[in-house]
Formats: C-alpha cells, sequence, structure tokens
C-alpha cells in the first residue's frame, strides 16, 4: 500500500527577518514547518536561509500598513505569527499604524484565511499608558483578541541573545566612554527574557501546545534593577565603568536632543517607558500565564550573555588566558 506524505503545515511570521523573528524561524524549521516570513525587505533577508532545509524558509514582501500585501501573504497559511513593532518612530514607521491598524489587519487576514494566530506584545502595555508605545501595543492586544477570540497573545520583557539591541548596545558603550548613565537612578525594575525562550513559546503555540484566548508574560528567572543589569554586563566583558544616576529631567532634556536623530539612543516615550518596571505581574504567576506554564524552564543572563559579551572585553576571546 503507498504511504501519502502529509505536506508541513505553513505559517506566516511577519517581521521574522528581525531580531526575534531569526530565532522564531529557526524553531519553526526544527520543527520542520514550512515558513513563510512576511517582511518590507526580502531582498535583506538572506540571513534566515541556513536556518531551514533547502526550500523550507521562504521571505516574501509585505508591509502591515498596506492591507492588501498582508492578504496576499497570508494566502494558503495554517498559522500566523505577528513580531511587527517598533521602539521609535521614524518616517511613515508609526506606532499607531503599526502597533494597533497593523495589529489587526494581521488578524482579519489570519481570519479570513481560517489560520491560527500568535501575536507578540510587550510586558507593561496599558491602554492607560502615559508611554505610546505601550498604550498602542495594548490597542493592538484589544484589536487582535476582538477578531481571533482564540488568539495566543506572548508578553515578553526585554529579549536578550547575540543580537539584542540591550546589552550589546551599553556593552559597545563601555568600551569607550568611562561613565555610563542610570536614568532615574538606575532603581527600574527588569526581568531580562532569553530570545531563545521566546521563540520555544511561540513554536509551542505554533504546535497547539499553548491555550488560546489568553496573554502570557514572559520573563525570565532573574528581576533585576538597571543598575544591576549594567553591573552584569561589565562583569561579563570584564570592565569598570562609573555608573553615573541621570534625573528624569535631564534624561527628559537628552530625550528631546537624541530622539530627533535617525537611529536615536534615546526618546522621550521611551523615558516614559523606563519610568515603569518592566516584569511579571503577580496576577499572571497565580493564573500560570508564564514560561513556567508553558513547561519552559527560562535561562539566565548568566548562562547566556558570556556566549556573546566576550568580544567586548579588553583581550576579547583571549581574556580569560591574558588574566591568567
Amino acid at each position: 500500500m503507498t504511504e501519502i506524505l502529509q505536506t508541513p503545515k505553513l505559517v506566516v511570521v511577519f517581521g521574522g527577518s528581525g531580531f526575534v523573528g531569526r530565532h522564531v524561524v529557526r524553531a519553526l524549521a526544527r520543527r520542520g514547518y514550512r515558513i513563510r516570513v512576511a517582511c518590507r525587505r526580502p531582498d535583506l533577508a538572506g540571513h534566515l536561509q541556513p536556518l531551514g532545509n533547502v526550500g523550507q524558509i521562504q521571505p516574501v514582501q509585505a508591509n502591515i500598513r498596506v492591507r492588501w500585501s498582508v492578504d496576499r501573504a497570508v494566502q494558503g497559511a495554517d498559522h500566523v505569527v505577528n513580531l511587527v513593532a517598533i521602539l521609535h518612530e521614524s518616517g511613515r514607521q508609526k506606532f499607531t499604524p503599526v502597533h494597533e491598524f497593523g495589529a489587526r489587519a494581521v488578524a482579519e487576514a489570519a481570519r479570513a484565511v481560517g489560520a491560527g494566530l500568535t501575536h507578540i506584545s510587550a510586558l507593561g502595555t496599558d491602554l492607560n499608558a502615559q508611554s505610546e508605545y505601550a498604550r498602542t501595543k495594548a490597542l493592538g492586544e484589544k484589536a487582535v483578541l476582538e477578531t481571533i477570540e482564540d488568539a495566543v497573545i506572548l508578553r515578553p520583557s526585554i529579549n536578550f541573545g547575540p543580537e539584542d539591541s540591550f546589552f550589546n548596545r551599553f556593552a559597545s558603550m563601555a568600551r569607550y566612554s568611562p561613565v555610563l548613565p542610570l536614568i532615574g537612578g538606575g532603581r527600574t525594575k527588569f526581568q531580562p527574557v532569553y530570545v531563545g525562550d521566546v521563540a520555544e513559546a511561540v513554536a509551542r503555540s505554533v504546535d497547539g501546545k499553548v491555550q488560546g484566548g489568553r496573554i502570557y508574560e514572559l520573563g525570565g528567572p532573574q528581576v533585576l534593577t538597571f543598575k544591576q543589569c549594567m553591573q552584569e554586563m561589565l562583569a561579563m566583558i570584564d570592565r569598570k565603568r562609573l555608573l553615573v544616576s541621570v534625573p528624569w529631567w535631564v534624561a527628559n532634556m537628552q530625550a528631546s536632543i537624541l530622539g530627533l536623530l535617525p537611529n536615536p539612543l534615546l526618546t522621550k516615550d521611551q523615558v516614559l517607558q523606563l519610568r515603569e518596571d518592566n516584569i511579571v505581574s503577580d496576577a499572571a504567576i497565580r493564573e500560570n500565564r508564564t514560561l513556567a506554564g508553558l513547561d519552559i524552564q527560562p535561562q539566565s543572563i548568566g548562562s547566556i550573555l558570556p556566549s556573546y559579551l566576550w568580544r567586548y572585553r579588553p583581550a576579547g576571546q583571549f581574556q580569560r588566558k591574558t588574566a591568567e
């Protein structure tokens, strides 16, 4: 009797060429899914090809601000993942069109083809937030659940990993600057989560192992203040730097100027975000809406940071040998 081979499911990943996206694509590729990566510049997504077998990963052009491109990208999809987000506004990339209208467009397109949906949001989202980033992310969650009731929403804290823009940015600054700034005294709390753990949570939602219609909060095993994050990073790169407290009003002044740059180091909206802790809520812990609730053991920064921050040490990969 001839065995009939079943075609692997097709997963469409919006924003799959970015930092979190490449790890999500890798996790899905290992499971054997066919992956269509929807991004604005598919010509710059060649780095994704080695993550899967030949022909398994297909980048296509799509922009969530352009509805017809979203509809085209999800044709034939079994599941859709939306990772698209911006940290600051630039040109036509504004918070409301990307976070709210874009999220609704992806959800409506997924519903039209009968596909499941996993939406990546962020910790700290709040409909009443002063930060436009946090407020529009909350509006995006609302739009998604109004469109697809059983969608899975994941709210990660700050993601860290080889290509992150948090530890890498400050480690790079520490190579040349004798001081590092602590906005608001560095007392804001974070719960850094390894990007690989977030990708695994996304993959399990695609597998159908995550209950839909719920919002999951993803944080690592440690709650650290901003100051403690900087201290951990400096210890990893074996450098001593002066940590200087920057009052909120000074940070706002700096952000007003830096925010005018094409790729700003700091914006006024980010200063507003830093006024709020970025940690998993007690309600999420009680209701098992965390990584532990997904049977994922979160990895600590101590086990991951050395694997990619070594290049910022004074002697790079030879630092330990030099010290000895």
